[in-house]
């Protein structure tokens, strides 16, 4: 399809037959007298009862237990940048589209024009109690560090930011594939990371929670690597601020294992890639033009795996396969928070399946791939694959009751781990 037909075709589809893609579903009875007395008043005064004597009774009268909250403030809108707040309905808008399909989730989008991150949390701090869980969603490094820290600490309900800790957990997922189909165990591999925002260092932070060495992570920004002899580095990036001699993208490289980019096009040169160890594994997750094509990196070595947050290359790199699920298994038990024992979880769970024979239903769902077996070019499931959610969420329940930040136990009708 054409950039053109592309383009008439989305607007036409966020137009017609109505404009949007979400709205409101009513499935209880409405159709008598009966029915609204129950429905509103007189009969809704009994939940509203209950729940001021029991907040907990909201879970079982209202829909809070099934409800995403999802929250922008437009600053950092997929590959366009700051376009403000009600720009970024459209992606709020896909973004409940996704909860809804792939794991029942019902969302309300809320574009919150603030441009003070302390205006942006007192906001949704204030009405998070209405939602079971709050999705943060496209806000821009390094405002988004300070209002999820504040965030999590004020609300009593799981809140995540999905552009940091849902790429996390696909890379994380994807990469120990790709490690174990290259022989190389996490442990010993260097890890060079090109771009410090959101993404890549809740990559970091996840990898350095799996075990990963403090000292193999190299984090690299547009002044060079992130060492400990730069000056005025912010907290996030002081964080992994490494003592070395390493000062360039070409220097962090050389002999590296696995290249990580959360950057732009064509950054990575095929000389860098020639530098790097043997099977190496590289993460171009820059959208739409990847920091090197696959077909590029496959001219330079035949040993080489490459992931792309693209879906017309092998691998894609999508957070659908992991945020819906996230959140499915949080609110099934009722979780407080979401921990890094439950994005470990999550993690593991999406890498364990891509091992698994591929239905039916999902080939018929990708009739340009003829087939797909865990390899070098398919380390993550597909995002049509329909075990993601019970797969997915189990494993994030299941971490949840045993970290101790469940409130109700792992739930019978999920499959036994």
């Amino acid at each position: 399809m054409s950039d053109e037909a592309l383009r008439r075709a989305a607007l036409e589809y966020h137009a017609a037959p109505r404009p949007g893609k979400i709205g409101t579903h009513v499935f209880k009875p409405a159709e008598s007298s009966r029915d609204l007395s129950l429905a509103y008043s007189p009969g809704v005064a009994e939940p509203v009862l209950a729940i001021a004597a029991d907040a907990e009774a909201a879970y079982r009268y209202t829909n809070k237990g099934n409800l995403i909250g999802i929250v922008t403030d437009g600053s950092a809108i997929l590959g366009l940048g700051n376009l403000g707040p009600l720009a970024s309905k459209p992606v709020m808008e896909g973004k409940a589209l996704l909860f809804k399909r792939f794991a029942d989730l019902d969302c309300v989008d809320i574009e919150i024009d603030a441009s003070d991150p302390k205006d942006f949390i007192d906001t949704v701090a204030r009405i998070a109690d209405s939602f079971g869980g709050i999705n943060i969603e496209d806000v821009a490094a390094p405002q988004c560090f300070e209002i999820e820290a504040a965030l999590r600490a004020r609300c009593k309900v799981p809140v995540f930011h999905d552009d940091q800790h849902g790429t996390a957990i696909c890379v994380v997922a994807g990469l120990l594939n790709a490690l174990e189909i290259q022989g190389k165990k996490l442990a010993d591999v260097r890890v060079v990371c090109l771009g410090s925002g959101a993404a890549g260092t809740a990559t970091l932070r996840l990898l350095r929670a799996m075990g990963a060495p403090v000292e193999h992570l190299t984090a690299v920004d547009r002044q060079g690597v992130i060492h400990a002899g730069r000056d005025n580095l912010p907290d996030y990036k002081a964080e992994f601020a490494r003592h070395t001699e390493l000062r360039t993208l070409t220097d962090a490289l050389r002999g590296a294992d696995v290249f990580l980019g959360v950057s732009g096009a064509n950054l990575l040169e095929p000389a860098l890639l020639k530098s790097m160890a043997p099977q190496p594994v590289i993460f171009a997750l820059a959208n739409p033009d990847p920091e090197i094509r696959p077909e590029a990196a496959h001219a330079v070595r035949n040993d080489v795996i490459v992931a792309t947050g693209r879906s017309d290359f092998p691998n894609q790199v999508n957070n659908v396969l992991c945020f819906p699920f996230i959140f499915r298994g949080a609110l099934d038990v009722r979780a407080s928070t979401i921990d890094d024992g439950m994005k470990v979880a999550a993690a593991h769970a999406i890498a364990q399946l891509a091992k698994e024979s591929v239905p039916a239903e999902v080939l018929a769902a990708y009739p340009n791939v003829a087939s797909l077996h865990f390899g070098p070019e398919y380390i993550l499931p597909k995002p049509m694959d329909p075990r993601l959610r019970d797969r997915v969420a189990a494993a994030v329940a299941d971490a949840a009751v045993r970290s101790g930040v469940a409130r109700l136990p792992y739930p019978v009708h999920y499959p036994k781990l």
